[in-house]
């Protein structure tokens, strides 16, 4: 019997981890870049502004078109009939014409000087293309720093979850010893209450506890694009990288928050795309601008017409015409005007932008480093509270079982312990965040390793 439950045991332990997709941080960066909705619209978006480039060097290319034309007519002259000329009749014949053209043309046009616009045009579509281009590659870097940030939120609180587990183990088992004492007469009815409370208090916390679990594996699924119905296992442990980081100082790494702030204006390729936005922006002022000025265009056409469809027809009329058409503007009713100031206020609040996005930046350093320096210490204290607290519920609970101590000081004292390991836990992963938030400001986040 015992055999074929074991055999039981195993199929079902095995079938439900086949069920059980593996996911790993740098199988859900993968995903994230795979499947993330606005970086495939930034793609594509991508793939207009490059063909806004080839239509830019377009502009500089004389246009050219062939046409053809035929045409039939035809026209009844006179409807027929006869007429009587003293006595005679004398028919008249029904007359009908018919005419078939055909025509066909080479046509061309080219722009010869348009104040300067082709030019500032093209540079604008090429700052344009490299401004959007960079985005992108911001964009994976926030999705790579967003995707940290939700997988380290599951992993926490499956650690988070073991602590509460063992705590209500912990509180059953007490809740069994004090019965036992309670049949002897060493401890009163009083104090079984009390620890029955406490058992369930640990059974709700438990509850929660997987709760947050199964809404942390939810918001890391729907940000990946995948179902979150769907069974994914998580690995508790931390990888080799993630120790690393707990063990070595920050210090050792970042020393002066002035040179984190350098560092970050050096590498964050969205102040690059600032910039490039700024020039895009003085683009089109020149464009604007042209209007002021006069254009130059010239023309070329090729024509043949015939009323046969043969070559040898079509030639016998041929034309040919050339042409240079000049326009100088007098006065556009201040349209010109207008988009020249408009142009120049796009200018401003790029470079408003720019000055604003330098100032943030050095924030998000400043306040990321005061935290990491904050986190560095947290861990210290928090892995000794965790160690004295552990050594106190020792005691208290010795203490109760000699009778010179109270449930209540037990209670209290699995409490702080408790308290002790969730903060150790939240620290850890807090701090390993903050790394990674810190690299991701600096602009220094390696998305291209997950690709």
């Amino acid at each position: 019997m015992r055999t074929v439950i074991s055999l039981l045991f195993i199929i079902t332990f095995t079938f439900v981890s086949y069920g059980q997709k593996k996911m790993t941080l740098q199988k859900a960066i993968n995903i994230a870049l795979q499947r993330n909705i606005t970086l495939q619209k930034s793609m594509n978006n991508l793939k207009s502004l490059r063909s806004n480039v080839k239509a830019a060097y377009g502009n500089f290319l004389p246009s050219l078109s062939v046409n053809g034309n035929w045409n039939w007519q035809r026209t009844i002259q006179n409807e027929g009939g006869s007429y009587n000329f003293q006595g005679v009749t004398i028919p008249i014949p029904k007359r009908i014409a018919e005419n078939r053209n055909y025509s066909a043309s080479v046509n061309s046009s080219w722009s010869l000087f348009n104040g300067l616009s082709m030019f500032a045009n093209l540079s604008k579509n090429k700052n344009n293309y490299k401004s959007a281009r960079l985005s992108l590659e911001r964009e994976k870097q926030n999705i790579v720093f967003q995707t940290i940030g939700l997988y380290y939120t599951v992993i926490n609180a499956q650690q988070l979850l073991k602590v509460k587990e063992k705590d209500l183990k912990w509180n059953k088992r007490n809740l069994e010893t004090i019965i036992e004492r309670n049949k002897l007469g060493a401890v009163t009815l009083a104090d079984v209450y009390s620890q029955q409370v406490q058992e369930g208090n640990a059974e709700l916390a438990l509850i929660q506890a997987k709760n947050n679990v199964e809404i942390a594996k939810s918001n890391l699924l729907y940000f990946l694009g995948l179902n979150v119905l769907k069974n994914y296992k998580f690995t508790n442990a931390l990888t080799t990288e993630e120790q690393k980081i707990l063990k070595e100082k920050f210090t050792n790494d970042y020393n002066e928050l002035s040179i984190l702030v350098r560092q970050a204006l050096q590498h964050r390729i969205d102040l690059e795309s600032a910039r490039l936005a700024i020039q895009s922006a003085k683009d089109a002022v020149t464009i604007a601008w042209a209007g002021n000025l006069p254009s130059l265009n010239g023309m070329f056409s090729y024509n043949l017409r015939g009323n046969e469809f043969s070559w040898t027809n079509l030639q016998k009329s041929r034309s040919y015409f050339a042409g240079l058409t000049l326009r100088i503007p007098i006065f556009s009713g201040f349209s010109v005007e207008n988009r020249i100031e408009l142009a120049k206020v796009n200018v401003e609040n790029a470079s408003v932008d720019l000055t604003n996005l330098q100032r943030q930046i050095t924030q998000n350093i400043q306040k990321t480093y005061l935290d990491l320096q904050a986190g560095e210490k947290n861990l210290e204290v928090s892995r000794r509270n965790v160690k004295a607290a552990e050594e106190n519920r020792k005691i208290a609970e010795e203490k109760y079982t000699l009778g010179s101590g109270t449930l209540l000081d037990v209670l209290i004292a699995n409490s702080n312990y408790t308290n002790a390991r969730t903060n150790r836990i939240n620290n850890e992963f807090n701090y390993i965040v903050l790394s990674k938030q810190l690299k991701y400001y600096l602009g220094v986040l390696n998305y291209k390793q997950y690709e």
